[in-house]
């Protein structure tokens, strides 16, 4: 179920997210996961304004006393999902569009994060403008994130700077930031973003979405390209694809190095992967947020 050739055939996209958790969770060791509702290490007893829905009613039953379970991290944190929706993220590999995968991601992700008690809030970068869904923990902000994932139609270029700092600064307290991209940019807007987003001190996670005819220089009988952003085209030359290879692994290991230069997360992805690898280096950036 985490085949997004399989995903694409699900249009809830609730229930998307939820299949695709139960799924990652069933084939997951759950011990290697911590947070809220998913592994705890004690119970102790209630205390007025504890989030009620870390009551045992079990333990209510038996002792007909309310008791908490206590998780291994015992704060939860805020994650934001920062999404990519220009025009280039309409690129299309066998039938799935990056932005349907960034979909799909953000979304599983969102639901194991609330299923963790952490805030969660969305943000998507589309033709100039930025869309703003501020971090909360409640499953209603759920479901309403949820529904905003499945309005994005991309469009137009990337957002050029804005606030960054006023808007990602938050309470003060460190965040887990999670932004899906296909790292298209024209003037570094991209790069730009990333380096306000670092200097805040935040964990930053990029998942960096390619197609795999990118990645294997695969366009099947086209004879030319065209840039979704600025409409220009390019001819296919199947006879360089040495060249291109190479220069799309010189790309790729330089976007690697700059990221690690700024303290940032980065995972290239295909989207032909199925999402349980991005699923795991999710939980391993978010239990590093002990804050």
């Amino acid at each position: 179920m985490l085949d997004p050739k399989v995903l694409m055939t699900i249009k809830d996209l609730p229930l998307l997210a939820k299949t695709v958790i139960d799924g990652f969770m069933n084939g997951f060791n759950k011990s290697k996961v911590k947070g809220p509702g998913l592994e705890f290490s004690q119970y102790r007893s209630y205390q007025p304004g504890d989030d009620l829905r870390w009551l045992d009613w079990r333990m209510f039953a038996r002792s007909d006393r309310y008791y908490i379970r206590e998780s291994e991290i015992e704060t939860s944190i805020s994650v934001r999902f920062l999404v990519d929706a220009s025009a280039s993220m309409n690129h299309d590999d066998n039938g799935i569009k990056k932005i349907d995968y960034a979909r799909f991601l953000a979304a599983s992700l969102a639901w194991l994060s609330n299923l963790q008690g952490d805030s969660v809030g969305l943000y998507v970068f589309q033709d100039g403008g930025l869309f703003s869904l501020a971090s909360k923990p409640d499953p209603q902000h759920l479901q309403r994130l949820l529904y905003h994932l499945q309005q994005i139609n991309p469009a137009g270029t990337f957002t050029k700077p804005v606030h960054y700092k006023e808007l990602f600064a938050g309470t003060g307290r460190k965040e887990l930031l999670v932004f899906i991209t296909d790292m298209y940019q024209a003037e570094g807007e991209i790069n730009r973003l990333l380096d306000s987003l670092s200097a805040l001190k935040h964990e930053v996670v990029v998942f960096h979405l390619m197609g795999k005819n990118e990645l294997d220089f695969d366009f099947g009988d086209y004879s030319t390209l065209e840039d979704l952003e600025t409409g220009e085209t390019m001819e296919v030359n199947t006879n360089e694809a040495a060249t291109y290879n190479q220069k799309l692994k010189d790309h790729l290991e330089n976007i690697r190095m700059q990221l690690l230069g700024k303290h940032v997360f980065y995972r290239m992805i295909s989207t032909s992967q199925p999402l349980d690898e991005a699923l795991r280096d999710f939980l391993v950036q978010r239990n590093k947020g002990k804050f």
